[in-house]
């Protein structure tokens, strides 16, 4: 439920058209549901815009189902289950066979409310081929809320003219998600290029050195390029999400 249904409910209460004991019903459960393995925060949409997303790492594939089959009961609510298995999918696809499982981003999106994406667009840009999947689950991020995404990959520093094949459209981006690994130096780079928010995903990929991003990460962190924020390791979930927030000022 969002503050758009809940405005519609009041004013069909107030016309005599739904008797206060359903709105009561309909808005009992509103702030959190208990379910003894999860407390689904109902109220987070109309507190932040954006409906809670599932973190399925960790959890048990019954417990993901519950969780989204709960979170299905409000019919406008848009759902993003990430770090989802194949094992969790086939769960959640048996109460909901709409739902799409994205491998590369181990992501599960169901929409309910139809999208009506944003005329600004967010750039995703990866360093290298081997970035992608992260890359890729800051997309659907992003996407599933309704964000236009442009996907622009393997532009690194290793052959940085690939890069401003793409400056154009990088250009007019109104915030760009740069994923990189092994030093981390992309959106240190494009952060000199542009005038538009870069949010910086270092992953993990690279050899040794690279400390499983950990080198990644301290090179953005000590990014000499103004405009440029980051966010932790292999994170491409809280780069859509930062990014949904920026397009959407």
């Amino acid at each position: 439920m969002n503050k758009f249904t809940i405005k519609q409910l009041l004013e069909e209460v107030k016309a005599g058209i739904t008797p206060v004991d359903k709105a009561y019903k309909a808005l009992q459960d509103l702030p959190f549901q208990e379910m003894g393995y999860a407390t689904i925060d109902h109220h987070r949409e109309i507190r932040t815009g954006y409906p809670e997303v599932i973190f399925s790492e960790g959890k048990t594939a019954e417990h993901l189902a519950g969780i989204v089959g709960e979170m299905m009961r409000s019919k406008t609510t848009n759902i993003l289950a990430t770090r989802a298995s194949e094992q969790q999918y086939e769960a959640v696809k048996e109460i909901c066979p709409e739902a799409v499982y994205t491998p590369l981003a181990r992501t599960i999106t169901l929409e309910q409310t139809p999208l009506e994406k944003t005329e600004t667009y967010i750039a995703v840009i990866t360093a290298g081929t081997s970035d992608i999947p992260v890359a890729e689950e800051a997309a659907i991020t992003a996407g599933i809320f309704g964000n236009k995404v442009v996907k622009i990959n393997d532009v690194g520093v290793a052959g940085i003219h690939r890069f401003y094949a793409k400056l154009d459209i990088i250009k007019k981006a109104k915030v760009c998600v740069v994923v990189a690994g092994m030093e981390g130096a992309l959106p240190s780079f494009v952060g000199g290029q542009v005038n538009m928010p870069v949010i910086g995903v270092p992953t993990s990929v690279g050899y040794g050195a690279n400390f499983n991003g950990l080198a990644a990460l301290l090179g953005m962190l000590n990014s000499c390029a103004s405009g440029v924020s980051v966010v932790n390791i292999d994170n491409g979930f809280g780069a859509g999400f930062l990014a949904s927030m920026i397009n959407k000022i």
